[in-house]
């Protein structure tokens, strides 16, 4: 008898979890469903993002800037930053372009290690953009030495395969982090976080359940 009723204690325990479990994942969903048409709201009531990059000489005739004056942006050459790097003042993010293809057979004698240290020296908000259209043998050694060696840092690496992805990965990055942009981003996450505990069921069915 004890048994039994021990059983029926233990399977309404975990039905329990399991339905706190469903019903905070519907939650989860409805906040991302909800966030996501805040942002598409915003982004079609706000004009085009413009803005001031300091771009490497050594970048001049790389399609991307190109690109990037396509999307009217404002481009200054410079031969005082690292080469290959893109900088944006008005979000104090910086990113250096990496082509696996523009380094010496031996890695070692790159100093590409070297270069990657001082760059994140001077810019605390830092990117790495590792130009790789294939995945081969050579780009993973170099991606898993980079990863290894500035693992830890403020480093992040985002490899990309085109210079659509290189622009995408730019633009999308320094426009979330530049104001007021970041300030409108987050307000509308608030925004987006208490609409739903304040109107959803699922969130009273929750707390019910709490």
């Amino acid at each position: 008898m004890d048994f039994n009723r021990q059983y029926n204690v233990c399977s309404r325990d975990r039905q329990k979890v399991l339905t706190v479990s469903l019903i905070k994942q519907i939650f989860a969903v409805n906040v991302l469903f909800y966030q996501q048409r805040v942002m598409a709201a915003y982004r079609e009531a706000i004009p085009p993002w413009k803005t001031t990059i300091i771009v490497s000489t050594s970048l001049q005739n790389h399609d991307t800037c190109r690109m990037l004056s396509t999307q009217q942006h404002r481009i200054r050459f410079s031969d005082s930053v690292e080469s290959g790097a893109f900088i944006f003042p008005l979000s104090g993010t910086a990113f250096l372009l990496v082509d696996p293809q523009d380094l010496p057979q031996r890695f070692e004698d790159s100093g590409l290690i070297e270069r990657i240290k001082t760059f994140v020296q001077v810019h605390r908000n830092s990117f790495l953009l590792l130009f790789a259209p294939f995945n081969g043998k050579r780009e993973l050694e170099i991606l898993s030495v980079i990863q290894s060696r500035f693992f830890g840092s403020n480093l992040r690496i985002l490899p990309v395969r085109n210079n659509t992805e290189i622009v995408k990965g730019l633009l999308t990055i320094a426009k979330a982090t530049s104001k007021p942009h970041v300030d409108s981003i987050r307000d509308r996450m608030s925004l987006a976080r208490a609409h739903v505990l304040e109107s959803s069921p699922v969130w009273e069915m929750l707390r019910d359940f709490l």
